[in-house]
């Protein structure tokens, strides 16, 4: 597998959250996402830098355009030095939530990618890496 480009991108605000949409949005288009995926990409993009904000006190996201023989792929890498995910496996059912949404936002982002790979350390922070293939 190869990475074609790499982007990193601060995630501190609502705004970064809307810089992270178009980015993703930009990106997957390029590697010629249709509209569907495109829009996958996007919620899931949507929902973990908004995790990133509320949860893990900020954080970064790496964009990685990749090339894997015919495939073409979008990977996003987001890092935060939050507080941790005590069970992972919890916060991964649909429903559960710390905060005041829907708990929807890891389990839906996992449903909307081709690859899902979470680690969490209590006190150390979270990192997500989602993969949509193309």
């Amino acid at each position: 597998m190869a990475l074609l480009k790499h982007e990193t991108f601060n995630i501190r605000s609502s705004a970064d959250v809307v810089i992270i949409r178009h980015a993703t949005r930009d990106w997957a288009a390029e590697l010629g996402f249709g509209l569907v995926d495109q829009t996958k990409l996007v919620t899931a993009a949507s929902e973990l830098a908004r995790n990133t904000v509320d949860y893990g006190r900020g954080g970064i996201v790496r964009l990685e355009a990749l090339n894997d023989g015919p495939r073409r792929g979008l990977r996003l890498i987001f890092e935060d030095k939050g507080p941790g995910i005590p069970d992972i496996e919890l916060a991964l059912k649909d429903g559960y939530t710390t905060g005041s949404g829907l708990g929807l936002g890891l389990s839906g982002s996992k449903r909307l990618v081709n690859d899902f790979e979470i680690t969490s350390r209590v006190g150390e922070g979270t990192r997500v890496a989602i993969t949509r293939w193309k």
